[in-house]
């Protein structure tokens, strides 16, 4: 029986059962009830590429183990697996817990993920060095050289995108990228800020969506559960700001425009508005250019990673329609193929002209 990752499992199970298995750690345990009142468990496993739901019914032969399975358990998972709108199920599934040989390369991570994530965060680097404004410069060294670790583990979300370690470097690299394209097109959007907000709107999840150094299972912590990733980020910009005054990191700066302190207070206001509404979590609403740019640069960026882990999980209900995968509100419709000039044939040509 082949084994592929999560990921792979998504793109490949459909309709017709496929018969494989997955290297994965366990993650979550939630005991559940049928509307019949009948408990079974909800488990949740993961790996680099993603993670996956499976529910363990109380009549089935895993239920008394599925209870006392410990988290962060890594096994090897063998069924039959179908996937609907609602996500994959597997049937006749067994699991096996892995050996120690195998263990280290489990938690490695799928190499393409890996080395995708790689170039992502050189291109993250890259970016932060290009700045002009040294204070904002400084900035980001000093989170990369405190916090560089911690930001290469964690994921952009605890499920619908980026929810995987190492996710919320792609989701900030690809971010990175489209705010420096767009700072060339809008002459009123400030580069250097718009770089530093990308990279700070979301470093609040380091403490609400982080992974440990090994596993792919999401630390649950009193300060993500309490506060939330918005007034973390800003109470981390502010850490960093202000520790690297008091190092002196910002000597010579007092005459430079703008202001030392509209810089931070223009930061902060990024990371505090980037959800967009009062209703979706942001304290306050955009009020700068760069503040609404960085905000649909982000709403953009999650809604693409939707569509492209959508289309390959998607049934297709008719020629070129696919069926709704959560969270996305809609059916789907195939994409536009790139344009290719074809050579019409003589007959071709014929039946056109009739």
């Amino acid at each position: 029986m082949s084994v592929i990752s999560i990921s792979s499992l998504k793109e490949q199970a459909g309709e017709v059962p496929l018969i494989a298995s997955v290297l994965a750690q366990l993650q979550a345990r939630t005991v559940k009830s049928t509307k019949g009142g009948k408990p079974y468990f909800d488990l949740t496993f993961a790996d680099a590429t993603g993670s996956l739901n499976l529910k363990v019914w109380s009549d089935s032969p895993l239920h008394s183990e599925a209870g006392s399975l410990p988290l962060n358990t890594i096994v090897r998972l063998e069924g039959e697996w179908t996937q609907n709108q609602y996500g994959v199920n597997g049937s006749a599934v067994s699991w096996k817990q892995l050996e120690d040989a195998g263990i280290a390369d489990f938690l490695a991570g799928d190499p393409i993920v890996r080395k995708k994530q790689e170039k992502d965060f050189a291109d993250i680097t890259v970016l932060c060095g290009s700045m002009a404004d040294l204070r904002l410069k400084k900035l980001c060294s000093h989170f990369f050289e405190t916090m560089g670790d911690r930001f290469r583990r964690t994921a952009a979300a605890r499920k619908n995108h980026h929810a995987r370690r190492g996710g919320l470097v792609e989701h900030v690299a690809q971010m990175m990228r489209s705010a420096d394209a767009i700072s060339g097109i809008y002459p009123e959007l400030n580069r250097d800020l718009m770089i530093a907000g990308v990279l700070f709107h979301d470093c609040g999840k380091l403490w609400e969506n982080t992974y440990p150094e090994d596993g792919f299972g999401q630390i649950h912590s009193k300060y993500g559960e309490m506060l939330g990733h918005i007034p973390l980020g800003i109470e981390l910009v502010n850490k960093l700001w202000h520790g690297l005054i008091d190092a002196g990191g910002f000597e010579g700066f007092s005459a430079c425009k703008p202001s030392t302190e509209d810089v931070r207070l223009h930061l902060l206001h990024l990371i505090g508005s980037h959800h967009g509404q009062l209703e979706f979590g942001s304290p306050v609403l955009p009020k700068t250019p760069e503040a609404y740019a960085l905000h649909y640069i982000d709403n953009l960026d999650a809604k693409m990673e939707m569509l492209r882990d959508a289309y390959p999980q998607a049934n297709e209900v008719a020629p070129g329609i696919y069926d709704r995968i959560f969270p996305l509100p809609t059916n789907l419709i195939k994409p536009l193929g790139e344009f290719e000039m074809v050579e019409k044939t003589g007959e071709a040509e014929v039946e056109e002209s009739v």
